[in-house]
């Protein structure tokens, strides 16, 4: 039993370690290659998290493996820290993601947005997503991710009516940012272009107003593209809440299996001694 704990301690800390090696060198590569700054905000989170890998890998395959006790207890307690880290954000993305839940795209036809406004996500999401130069970053890497590029796929639909623009498949947040929204009443010239009708728009909402046919605006500050990444980010939001619910139980069978190779490593130091003695 001492061996089979301690080996699969030993295996687990291996593979974290490539891991680690592996998003040190990322960061790095960002670092010397000059990116975009959609590129740039990844550096320092791959940084930190292969850095604090590579710290609790060591931690464990010196524990594991060199029956060090010491370490193993530093291993142990930053795998506490981290279950209880992990349960502390699972809950949090729950609370934060469920408030106004409801279809911000209608079913009918996937496009049309319903009367939800931003109030309808809550103040910590608005915060941390469209507020002041968070806005700017995440539109900087829409436009630098050519989110509005797959539009042009459907330039052949020019000339027809209005919906043939959404026979095509375009995602949520497409249609949100790289359109202007229905109810404005404009002109296609082509995917990603519209003209303003004569007498103006149809309605006096501000995103009709906002809308540009420069390619780098287009309806990026438009507050149906903010809802749509809201919403985006609210879907992802859940689903990382349930895979935390997976890495969490994970955690905790590996952090049980770490409790016994601590035992072993106790008995085995204990059964040294006496044999010293002896």
């Amino acid at each position: 039993m001492a061996r089979i704990s301690n080996g699969v301690i030993t295996l687990l800390n291996l593979l974290t370690l490539i891991l680690s090696i592996g998003a040190i060198g990322f960061a790095l590569l960002f670092y010397v290659k000059i990116g975009s700054p959609c590129e740039a905000s990844l550096r320092m989170p791959l940084l930190v998290v292969g850095g604090a890998l590579m710290g609790v890998s060591m931690a464990g395959l010196l524990g594991a493996c060199c029956r060090v006790s010491f370490f193993m207890w530093i291993y142990l307690i930053t795998l506490f820290l981290l279950i209880f880290g992990l349960v502390i954000f699972t809950v949090f993305a729950i609370v934060v993601t469920n408030k106004g839940i409801g279809n911000v795209l209608s079913p009918e036809t996937g496009m049309a947005i319903n009367n939800h406004k931003l109030g309808d996500y809550s103040w910590w999401m608005q915060n941390y997503v469209i507020n002041g130069e968070k806005w700017d970053r995440i539109k900087s890497c829409l436009v630098d991710m050519r989110l509005c590029a797959a539009t042009n796929t459907v330039d052949q639909v020019v000339g027809k009516e209005f919906e043939d623009f959404y026979k095509p498949k375009i995602s949520p947040i497409q249609s949100g940012c790289c359109k202007p929204p229905s109810y404005c009443g404009m002109q296609m010239q082509n995917s990603t272009r519209w003209n303003m009708p004569e007498k103006g728009p149809a309605v006096t909402e501000p995103d009709c107003k906002i809308w540009s046919n420069e390619q780098t605006e287009l309806c990026f500050n438009c507050e149906s593209c903010k809802m749509a990444a809201l919403d985006n980010v609210r879907r992802e939001w859940n689903i990382l809440a349930i895979a935390n619910t997976c890495l969490l139980i994970s955690l905790t069978i590996i952090y049980s299996i770490g409790c016994c190779a601590l035992r072993n490593n106790q008995a085995y130091g204990y059964t040294k001694y006496r044999n010293y003695y002896a």
